[in-house]
């Protein structure tokens, strides 16, 4: 065989592994692209639902319906919303975590008012009186929602873990069984933390699996 022929039988192997070892039909799967909640660096964390939207589990009152105003007769209007998630173990032990995280630094971990705002000038709030047991559910979800008075609006609580966090009141006030235990440290994880939530962003989307430089930026170095 002559060098140009060897030469040329060469460059055709080449080219033979270059085209099989290819996929020319993708049906254009394969293509630079963001998935849900995915950014576009491994450094930015997923952005937020925007303002209002409407969760994917639905909603009791959306801001459509029901105004986020700080008005007596607003939170009033939501005093009828019945109470859909049963008060069984999962829900006073998610409720539990959820109150202790954004409601005992005022109400205090058994609901006695004797949060740790109390020592700055804050009023003291209890939750195990006769007035709060005299309150429907739905006016507790609607005081969560809206925040009036002294109280902000914890609308960033998902809608469902609003509802854990009435029942493990009622807990409080004697009508379930309930630990009033108190807040764990900083960065404490696994039984100190409610469960995953049902909505975005931290919801997982299909088929998308953040990469572990995505998932120390969301939950911090050292994390569980």
């Amino acid at each position: 065989m002559s060098a140009e022929r060897l030469s040329r039988f060469s460059l055709l192997a080449a080219a033979a592994l270059f085209v099989t070892g290819c996929s020319w039909f993708t049906d254009f799967k394969q293509q630079p692209k963001i998935d849900p909640w995915e950014t576009a660096a491994d450094s930015i964390p997923p952005r937020g639902n925007p303002q209002f939207s409407i969760p994917t589990t639905g909603s009791a009152v959306p801001a459509l319906l029901v105004s986020h105003a700080q008005f007596p007769a607003t939170i009033d209007s939501m005093s009828g919303i019945a109470n859909p998630v049963a008060a069984d173990p999962r829900s006073l032990e998610n409720g539990r975590k959820s109150y202790q995280i954004n409601c005992a630094i005022c109400h205090g971990p058994g609901g006695m008012g004797n949060g740790n705002v109390t020592k700055y000038g804050m009023p003291g709030m209890a939750l195990v009186n006769d007035r709060v047991k005299g309150l429907s559910d739905g006016y507790i979800f609607g005081m969560i929602r809206n925040g009036r008075g002294l109280m902000p609006s914890y609308n960033r609580i998902d809608e469902l873990e609003r509802w854990d966090i009435v029942n493990y009141i009622r807990g409080l006030q004697g009508q379930h069984a309930v630990v009033a235990a108190t807040v764990a440290p900083p960065g404490v994880t696994g039984d100190a933390l409610p469960t995953a939530t049902e909505l975005g962003p931290t919801r997982p989307a299909p088929y998308y699996v953040p990469s572990a430089s995505q998932a120390t930026v969301r939950l911090g170095p050292g994390a569980q």
